[in-house]
C-alpha cells in the first residue's frame, strides 16, 4: 500500500513540477513575476464602471474588505485617471466622500437568499466582500494648482485616501478658534481662522432644536473671542450664560473633558449686565452692573415697530414726535440755545437709526398729555358772520388765554421744564398751530402702551446706559441678563439699543485705531433666542428694525463687527435673517420643512450630511464656514466653563 502511495505521489510531483516550470518560462517571457505600478502603489481602490443610476459629477469607488476603514465619510480622495497609455487621460482629481462607506459581499446580493437565511439561522457564513463609497468630484489637479473639474475620472482609475493634514490644507479647516474634531477622523481638527475679515464678520448662525448642543458650542465661542483678544458682548435671554466665569460641575462634560486631557475653566473677563429694577442669575461674586435705555437713543420708526402700534396710533405717535422735536427746540432744551454742535447734530440726524437728542420717554409722554388736555376742551367758537370783526387768528385766541388759566388746567407734565407758564403757552401755540387729530380713544390707546413702558422705569434713568466703548476691550466679555425681563418687547427694545450703541462705539474706536495705525479690537455680537427679536411672522410689520440690523451687519463687514444669531426654531427666522449669515453650525434639526429651507442659504452641504441632520447626536454639528472648501461634520468640543441650564 505504501508503495503504490508514493508512486502516486511521484506522479503527482512530476506532474505539478512540470507545470511550474512552464508557468515560470511563461512569466520569464511577459517580463518576470508582476510588481504593482509605481503610480498605483498605496492604491485604497479603484473607480467602477457608471450605471443606468449614476449621477453627474459622482464616481462609484470600490475598495478591498482591508481598507473600508480607511475611508470614512466626509473623506477626500485622489483619482488618478487612467494614463494615455492606457487608454485614458492622465488626468487627476480630488473628491469626497459622501456617501458611504457600503460593505457589500462579492459575487452576491447582500440580500441574497443564502446570505439572509444563514444570518438568521445564526449560522456561520461570512463570504469574501468589498467596500462601496461615492464620491463627489471637488476639483481637478494640474500642475499644483486646483480647477474646476471638466471631465471625469475614467473607470478602474486608482484612488488614494489622503492623510488628515492634506486633508484639513485643501478643506481649510485651520484656525485659531477650535470647534471639535472632525467625524471620521482620529484626529482631524475643525476651527475658525480669528483674524480674517472674511470669515467672522460675515456673520453667524447656531441653530438647532433644544438639547442639540447650541449653548456648549456657545460657551466655547465666548471663551475662545477673550483668549483671542476680542471684545464679546452676549445677549443671555435667558441668563443661561451668567455662571460662564466658573469652570463646569457638569459630570457628562468632566468625562470627556478628561477623555481630551482637559481641564475644566471659567471664562476671563466676565461682566454681568442688567436692567435697573430687575435681578440677575448672576452669582455674589460676580462684577455686575445695572444699565438704563435711553428713549432718544431709539429710532421712532423702530419703537412704533416694536411696540405694534396700530395705524391710527402710529399716526398719533409721529405727529406727537414731532410736536415734541418743536417743543425741545423752543424751550432751547435742544439744540441749546447757541449750540453750533447741537445745530449740526438736528440737521444730521436720520431718524431712521436713532431718535432726536434729549427727547425722554417721560418728556414724550407730557407732549401727549398736552394733546389729551388740549383736545378733551371744546373747540373755540367761532365768530359769526356780520359781526364786523374777522376771523380771530390763533395766536390772538392764545394771547387771550391767560396763564394763570394754563397753570390750572387739570394735566400736570411730569418734568419741571415744562410747568412754567411761558413753556406751557408755549406748547399750547404748537399744539393749536398743529391741528391735532380730536379722536380722544387713540390717543389714549397710545398714551397706555407708553405709560406702561414708562412703569417699569428701565428708561432715562440716573444708573445710565451701558459703557459701549468701555466694553470694547480686547478680552472684554459683557454679558446682558434679560432673563427678569419676560417681555419680548422690552427685550427688543433693549436689543435694537444695545445695537445701535455698540455700533456707534465701533466705528468711533475703529477709526480712532486707524488713524493711530493699529489693529482695532473685534468685537463679537451674539444674540441668543434671535427669532424673537427678528421673527419671521413679524418682519413685514418690522421693516425699520431690520434695516438698522442689516446696516449694522454691512458695515460691521469692514469695521470688524461679527453677529452671531442663536435660536432653537430657525423655522421662525426669515429668510431676510438667514440672508445676512454666511457662517453656520447647524446641530439636529428633524422638521423637512426647516431642512427645506436651510438648503437653500447653504450652498455647499451635500445631500448625505443633510440626510444626517435630524439624527444627529447631541453635540455634533454640520459646519459651513466662508474660509472651508466645503461643509464638514463636527463632534463638538465640550465646554469648559459652567452653563445654569445645561442638561
Amino acid at each position: 500500500m505504501d508503495e503504490i502511495t508514493n508512486k502516486k505521489t511521484a506522479e503527482n510531483t512530476g506532474t505539478n513540477g512540470g507545470f511550474l516550470a512552464t508557468l515560470k518560462e511563461e512569466s520569464s517571457l511577459a517580463g518576470g513575476p508582476w510588481t504593482e505600478d509605481e503610480t498605483t502603489a498605496g492604491a485604497v481602490g479603484r473607480t467602477m464602471y457608471d450605471t443606468p443610476y449614476s449621477k453627474d459629477n459622482t464616481v462609484t469607488v470600490l475598495l478591498p474588505a482591508d481598507q473600508i476603514q480607511n475611508v470614512p465619510s466626509g473623506s477626500l480622495l485622489r483619482i488618478k485617471s487612467r494614463k494615455e497609455d492606457e487608454g485614458g487621460d492622465g488626468r487627476q482629481y480630488l473628491g469626497a466622500v459622501v456617501e458611504g462607506p457600503f460593505a457589500e459581499p462579492d459575487g452576491l446580493r447582500a440580500d441574497a437568499p443564502i446570505v439572509v437565511t444563514t444570518q438568521v439561522r445564526g449560522a456561520s457564513f461570512t463570504p469574501r466582500h468589498h467596500g462601496r463609497v461615492q464620491v463627489e468630484i471637488m476639483h481637478e489637479e494640474a500642475d499644483g494648482i486646483t480647477l474646476p473639474p471638466r471631465f471625469r475620472p475614467l473607470p478602474n482609475s486608482p484612488v488614494f485616501a489622503l492623510g488628515e493634514e492634506e486633508t484639513s490644507e485643501i478643506l481649510r479647516l485651520g484656525g485659531e478658534i477650535q470647534l471639535g474634531y472632525v467625524v471620521g477622523f482620529e484626529s482631524l481638527r475643525a476651527a475658525v481662522p480669528a483674524k480674517k475679515k472674511s470669515v467672522l464678520p460675515r456673520h453667524s448662525g447656531i441653530l438647532g432644536t433644544t438639547g442639540g448642543g447650541k449653548s456648549t458650542t456657545v460657551s466655547n465661542l465666548v471663551r475662545q473671542f477673550q483668549e483671542a483678544g476680542f471684545a464679546t458682548v452676549l445677549i443671555d435671554t435667558e441668563g443661561e450664560y451668567t455662571h460662564i466665569n466658573k469652570p463646569t460641575e457638569d459630570d457628562v462634560m468632566l468625562r470627556l473633558l478628561e477623555q481630551q486631557e482637559r481641564q475644566p475653566k471659567g471664562v476671563s473677563g466676565v461682566g454681568v449686565y442688567h436692567l435697573i429694577n430687575s435681578e440677575t442669575t448672576a452669582e455674589d461674586d460676580t462684577p455686575v452692573k445695572q444699565f438704563s435705555l435711553e428713549f432718544s437713543s431709539l429710532s421712532p420708526y423702530a419703537v412704533a415697530e416694536i411696540l405694534e402700534f396700530t395705524g391710527a396710533q402710529e399716526d398719533r405717535f409721529f405727529k406727537a414726535y414731532d410736536l415734541a422735536k418743536l417743543v425741545l427746540r423752543d424751550l432751547k432744551i435742544f439744540p441749546r440755545d447757541k449750540s453750533q454742535d447741537d445745530e449740526k447734530k438736528v440737521i444730521e440726524l436720520n431718524e431712521f437709526e436713532t431718535g432726536y437728542p434729549q427727547l425722554t420717554l417721560s418728556r414724550f409722554i407730557d407732549i401727549i398729555g398736552f394733546i389729551l388736555e388740549a383736545i378733551q376742551k371744546p373747540p373755540a367758537a367761532k365768530e359769526k358772520k356780520g359781526s364786523g370783526k374777522g376771523k380771530p387768528t390763533e395766536d390772538s385766541e392764545l394771547e387771550e388765554r391767560s396763564a394763570d388759566e394754563s397753570v390750572k388746567s387739570g394735566f400736570t407734565p411730569y418734568n419741571a421744564e415744562f410747568k412754567s407758564s411761558a413753556a406751557r403757552a408755549q406748547i399750547e401755540k404748537r399744539l393749536a398751530a398743529m391741528q391735532m387729530d380730536r379722536h380722544e380713544s387713540s390717543w389714549k390707546a397710545l398714551i397706555g402702551k407708553l405709560w406702561r413702558l414708562n412703569r417699569m422705569k428701565i428708561f432715562d434713568q440716573q444708573v445710565g446706559p451701558m459703557p459701549y466703548r468701555r466694553l470694547i476691550a480686547p478680552g472684554r466679555v459683557a454679558i446682558l441678563d434679560l432673563n427678569d425681563t419676560d417681555s419680548t418687547v422690552v427685550n427688543n427694545l433693549v436689543i435694537a439699543n444695545v445695537l445701535r450703541g455698540l455700533q456707534l462705539a465701533q466705528e468711533d474706536l475703529y477709526r480712532e485705531a486707524e488713524e493711530r495705525k493699529q489693529q482695532p479690537t473685534p468685537l463679537m455680537i451674539i444674540i441668543e433666542e434671535a427669532h424673537e427679536f427678528l421673527s419671521r411672522e413679524r418682519i413685514s410689520r418690522m421693516r425699520n428694525v431690520f434695516e438698522q440690523v442689516a446696516r449694522i451687519a454691512r458695515r460691521g463687514r469692514k469695521r470688524w463687527i461679527g453677529l452671531v444669531f442663536v435660536t432653537q426654531l430657525p423655522q421662525h427666522l426669515p429668510d431676510e435673517v438667514l440672508g445676512l449669515i454666511n457662517n453656520f453650525i447647524v446641530h439636529k434639526i428633524s422638521d423637512v420643512n426647516v431642512i427645506g429651507r436651510l438648503k437653500q442659504s447653504i450652498g455647499d452641504v451635500d445631500e448625505g450630511l443633510w440626510r444626517k441632520l435630524p439624527g444627529l447626536a447631541q453635540g455634533q454639528a454640520i459646519v459651513s464656514l466662508t474660509s472651508y472648501a466645503r461643509s464638514v461634520l463636527v463632534a463638538i468640543d465640550p465646554t469648559t466653563c459652567k452653563l445654569r441650564m445645561i442638561e
